[in-house]
């Protein structure tokens, strides 16, 4: 495990060690031990899209871990004024021990790894989110004890959070339902390859994709730079809301999360929101974990 640009590129035993690296490590915090295992690390944070989440937990994550974390917006390096990715792969690599970068292109990550010399962690893409799905899937095992079995149902837009759900699912061995409207289906190469290798179903009908499901998943109709779009979205996406009916359809025990920010009353219900809030925030909790353990398999 060099980087984490997708999802794809890790085994199923990398996914499960970091998965029980995160476990260990939230053990500890709880229980007031500090574990400094990164003690004079440094790493670069690259921002071309702004979060909550992603810069709130990754700073205290190398923070709690004993190294030490750089905000990189787009309007503080020279990248933002031209400057060509292998150039600041290039600098920033004599620099720093790992970088984080959350941006538009997934080419721009790959670049990044490819011209620099440290690793590189995809915080967030339009093509895909590791670092919450690892998270989700850590949730997902805290809930519900083992991946054997399970059923993820996915309701909304097949975007960078349902491409690298559906390759989690499959890599734990859960299977995989997603419901969209047509035009908005998840990646089609990643498709096929789910599909050629777990038990995935893409349909237009909510409730038989929901059906049965031990986990609902949404996540909102417009993500950042589609807000042009919202309008046309809103109407796409009506009839594909996580309500109670919904709930209804999948198991009585069905946990359901959310990868936040929510929109309630537009992708998810405010009363199936605060019945699941436990386990949405949990999940939120849970992204520092992950990239905890993310950081020292990286950087150690």
């Amino acid at each position: 495990m060099k980087h984490l640009l997708k999802l794809g590129d890790l085994s199923r035993e990398e996914l499960l060690s970091v998965l029980n690296l995160a476990d260990q490590l939230k053990y500890e915090r709880r229980n007031g031990i500090r574990g400094e295992y990164l003690k004079g690390k440094k790493l670069g944070m690259i921002f071309q899209k702004s979060s909550t989440r992603t810069r709130v937990s990754f700073e205290t994550g190398m923070y709690e871990l004993g190294g030490y974390a750089l905000f990189l917006s787009n309007r503080d390096l020279q990248i933002g004024r031209g400057e060509p990715v292998q150039d600041t792969a290039r600098v920033l690599s004599r620099y720093l021990d790992g970088v984080m970068i959350r941006t538009f292109e997934q080419k721009e990550v790959e670049d990044f790894a490819k011209y620099g010399s440290i690793p590189v962690i995809n915080g967030l893409t339009d093509y895909c989110h590791p670092c919450q799905v690892l998270a989700d899937l850590m949730t997902v095992r805290e809930r519900k004890g083992t991946f054997r079995d399970l059923k993820l149902c996915f309701i909304g837009d097949g975007n960078n959070m349902a491409n690298s759900l559906m390759v989690g699912s499959v890599k734990t061995g859960m299977r995989f339902s997603i419901a969209c409207p047509k035009g908005y289906e998840p990646d089609r190469a990643l498709t096929e390859w789910a599909s050629a290798e777990g038990d995935v179903l893409v349909t237009r009908d909510v409730m038989e994709a929901a059906k049965d499901a031990d986990v609902i998943y949404t996540d909102v109709w417009a993500s950042m730079g589609q807000e042009e779009e919202r309008t046309l979205r809103i109407n796409a996406f009506r009839g594909y809301q996580v309500n109670a009916e919904v709930m209804r359809a999948a198991k009585k025990d069905a946990i359901v999360l959310h990868c936040l920010p929510a929109h309630r009353g537009e992708e998810i219900t405010a009363d199936v929101f605060e019945e699941h809030a436990e386990e949405i925030f949990e999940e939120a909790e849970n992204r520092l974990h992950a990239q905890k353990a993310v950081l020292c398999k990286l950087l150690k």
